[in-house]
């Protein structure tokens, strides 16, 4: 496994970090015990990454991945979570004030079972007033990271252009690190116009969801995913040119995804210890540079095509 900083954290991170969405059952229904199983699995085989967020499963991902954190030792990992984005009793809703910021922090140190956490994000910005979060909730994160009780603040976001304009707005240091997700996948690189950028204001990189949320995989994106229909139907077809390849374009995914370093870890989700074992495999593996070029050029016709003007 490949170890890279996140941005100057400090924290040397592996390259492949585990998503904990799909413990809140946000994919499919979970068998806890595979599921904390699987988090075990990911720890003793190299990946000290885990990231997950009060919103997944509206808590209870952050509930599972507890009963697992609980039984082991707390420097075998770097744990991430989040503030502004919740659910509860089956309603989503948003909450970016400094006083929610403050009290989901200690909530979640609570369900997680620690006493700190490493990275604490904004959760998906781009549902915020920009200028709530650069004057009221990543203030209020940095007066925690003051205290101790986190140790790094970053933001999440799917629009792109988002995080310039947050980074720009507030003093330098304040953010240390960004996690973007389908952005930087087979079907969508417009991360890489960012990562100089982010480079120069010594910015870590995380990347999330290199399967594009389903489209990049045999099983197909779910119903509800909202890539249009036409990018639906090339990346169909790019599986199945995998497929007659003898590969699997998750294979060609993961591997992609971890290819650059100007990326500090990228995050799958799964409850499955076996997928776990197989993605690590798929991370250390040769990039394909045939199959990646056909592929490319299947889906060049859908290629950063988005469900969100980034």
């Amino acid at each position: 496994m490949e170890y890279r900083e996140i941005g100057k954290t400090g924290m040397k991170v592996s390259c492949l970090g585990f998503g904990s969405s799909s413990l809140g059952g946000v994919f499919h229904s979970i068998k806890e015990e595979e599921g904390i199983e699987a988090v075990y699995t990911a720890v003793h085989n190299g990946i000290n990454f885990i990231d997950v967020s009060p919103y997944y499963g509206h808590f209870k991902a952050e509930t599972v991945l507890g009963k697992a954190l609980k039984n082991m030792d707390r420097n075998m990992y770097y744990l991430s979570t989040k503030v502004g984005r919740y659910g509860q009793d089956g309603e989503n809703y948003w909450d970016y004030s400094a006083k929610k910021a403050r009290d989901s922090v200690f909530e979640s140190m609570e369900r997680l079972n620690v006493d700190y956490v490493d990275l604490i994000n904004i959760h998906d910005i781009e549902f915020a007033d920009l200028e709530q979060i650069c004057n009221e909730t990543l203030p209020a994160l940095v007066e925690l990271r003051n205290r101790g009780v986190v140790k790094h603040v970053g933001v999440t976001n799917l629009a792109l252009r988002h995080f310039k304009y947050v980074i720009d707005h507030v003093p330098e240091g304040t953010v240390e690190s960004v996690l973007s997700f389908c952005h930087y996948c087979l079907n969508d690189d417009a991360l890489i116009d960012y990562l100089d950028y982010f480079e120069q204001k010594g910015i870590g990189v995380i990347n999330a969801s290199p399967f594009s949320m389903g489209l990049l995989t045999e099983q197909g994106a779910p119903d509800w995913h909202p890539a249009p229909k036409p990018l639906r139907n090339l990346c169909k077809k790019a599986v199945q040119h995998c497929k007659t390849a003898g590969k699997s374009i998750e294979q060609l995914a993961i591997r992609y995804a971890v290819n650059n370093p100007g990326i500090a870890t990228t995050l799958f989700s799964t409850t499955r210890p076996e997928a776990v074992l197989q993605n690590i495999k798929w991370a250390s593996e040769a990039l394909d540079e045939k199959l990646l070029t056909e592929v490319q050029t299947i889906l060049k016709p859908g290629f950063r095509d988005t469900w969100l003007n980034s």
